[in-house]
């Protein structure tokens, strides 16, 4: 059991050591036979030649488990806990509960510490660009809100890439840009589309260069970068600047054609920042972790053009192929004992928050939630596996998070890894695999319409040993019985969290038509 002084002394033996730099990229819906590593050496469909050189740099992290979708993913990572402890539900940020003034929101509760706060104590000068999808409502809510001293970024699930629009008021489209503490006046582009490129700048190319002002504007007395980048990239609209499609004219399946492009840009840009770290000698001391929010979605009889091949289903399942992602660490910080290796240990997207405020030598407490009543962080440190201290990974238990709909209802468990077996309870859509090369023109399999019941007895339940059957083919509840009744009955015992966080607020509506169209905070408490 882990301690407050056992922690206090690890993290004061970080301090000791020069604070590494910090750049934490979350990559959305991206899928795991579209990541080069997966794949064999030459693959052409797949290029990902930054990513593949950071791992060989690195560490590839195998057993990197989120939530099956995108804001419970990003509400964990940004507070530290499992999403049951936070939220669970893919709500838009416009939700408005008035009578919880506390956790009556989309995503995280107000009064919940963020990372940036935690990593701030550590003297850090604190970044965020791309994909927030973390809060609105209030100020509190948006990254200045959680400690991010510097930001550009969108609220919401998704956006247009070339208009930044999504979402309408009243027939109007509402432009999804905030910079700082207040909207992008003048930053997005108004007539651009995907067949209409000129002049106009892509939305993820305005976060990467973001990300490199950041990094290029950095000087030797400066306070240590902790910049929190999270690309649109890959999650629809299929969009992406035209060379990238040029560049993959070879693939004859339109969505799988867009989303490797896009996969491709995302991989150059990370590239560029990587280059820009080393020529400006911040590389021997930067940590950059990487890893997606969930897994690729392969819905909608793959247009949304990801695919997950071995493992099984995909993005909004529990199985595998929705909740066990792409992850690597990588930088010159991380002990040269450990660089080129491979981690099978569990590792989840809510360690981070205890991770990186290890490294940033703070001791992660969240008294603010304390007092509001709300669940503890419940992250582990990581940082004694990375960097080769212990052998093992701590996390030998994950709860896997699910709710009664996605938008609506309670919070529930919905699976529970113990060691090497995880056990399945509920409807599971998209039960089945891809093939090596998907989407394509001549599946006729809608993974949407493909759903197995897990049930809760030994005949009708969901087992599987992942270590040795990692695509999930083997059913072993039946033959386990005891192992199936025993998961069971931890599962039913894991407390959840569940506020009202109520419906859309017209106040949504009103206040972004105060801002020139751009969606803004609306809900104004009299604390603030």
């Amino acid at each position: 059991m882990r301690t407050a002084l056992s922690f206090l002394l690890g993290a004061l033996g970080c301090q000791a050591a020069e604070k590494p730099h910090i750049l934490y990229i979350l990559v959305d819906d991206y899928g795991w036979a579209d990541a080069g590593w997966h794949r064999p050496p030459g693959y052409k469909e797949i290029q990902t030649p930054t990513f593949d050189s950071l791992i060989q740099q690195g560490i590839e992290l195998d057993r990197h488990y989120v939530f099956k979708f995108c804001s419970p993913t990003r509400s964990a990572v940004q507070s530290g806990r499992n999403p049951i402890n936070v939220n669970v539900l893919n709500v838009d940020p416009t939700y408005l509960n008035p009578e919880d003034p506390v956790s009556g929101y989309a995503s995280v509760p107000r009064n919940m510490t963020g990372m940036a706060e935690q990593i701030k104590k550590g003297g850090y000068n604190t970044h965020m660009y791309g994909k927030w999808d973390a809060g609105m409502a209030t100020p509190q809510h948006t990254p200045k809100g959680r400690g991010y001293d510097d930001s550009m970024f969108y609220f919401h699930h998704a956006n247009d890439y070339w208009t930044y629009y999504t979402n309408e008021c009243e027939g109007r489209p509402i432009v999804d840009l905030y910079h700082n503490e207040g909207p992008g006046h003048g930053l997005n582009n108004s007539k651009c589309s995907q067949t209409n490129q000129e002049g106009c700048t892509y939305e993820d190319t305005l976060f990467a260069d973001q990300v490199i002002k950041s990094v290029g504007g950095w000087k030797e007395e400066d306070p240590p970068l902790f910049i929190f980048w999270a690309p649109h990239i890959v999650h629809a609209p299929l969009q992406v600047p035209q060379p990238y499609v040029d560049k993959f004219s070879f693939i004859n399946d339109p969505p799988r054609q867009m989303y490797h492009a896009m996969v491709n840009f995302v991989d150059t840009a990370v590239g560029n920042v990587t280059s820009l770290l080393h020529q400006k000698g911040m590389w021997n001391n930067t940590l950059i972790v990487l890893h997606a929010d969930n897994g690729g979605p392969i819905y909608k009889e793959g247009t949304a053009g990801a695919n997950n091949y071995p493992l099984k289903g995909g993005k909004v399942s529990n199985w595998e192929g929705g909740i066990r992602v792409n992850a690597f660490v990588s930088g010159g910080y991380l002990p040269e004992k450990v660089r080129g290796t491979k981690k099978e240990g569990y590792i989840c997207g809510w360690d981070w928050y205890t991770t990186l405020s290890h490294v940033a030598g703070v001791v992660p407490v969240d008294e603010k939630a304390s007092k509001a009543g709300l669940p503890d962080i419940d992250g582990m440190n990581m940082w004694p596996y990375l960097s080769g201290d212990v052998d093992a990974s701590p996390r030998t238990r994950i709860p896997i998070g699910d709710s009664v709909g996605v938008l609506y209802g309670e919070t529930l468990v919905g699976g529970l890894i113990e060691n090497e077996y995880k056990i399945l309870v509920g409807n599971l859509s998209q039960s089945g695999w891809t093939g090596l090369t998907w989407p394509n023109e001549t599946s006729s399999w809608d993974p949407s319409t493909s759903f197995q019941i897990c049930g809760v007895t030994p005949e009708t339940g969901c087992l599987f040993n992942i270590i040795e059957d990692p695509g999930e083919h083997n059913n072993l509840a039946a033959l386990k019985d005891d192992i199936f009744k025993s998961m069971l009955s931890n599962l039913t015992a894991i407390k959840t969290f569940t506020p009202n966080r109520g419906e859309p607020s017209p106040a949504a509506c009103r206040e972004a038509a105060k801002n020139g169209d751009y969606w803004v905070p609306f809900a104004h408490l009299d604390s603030e």
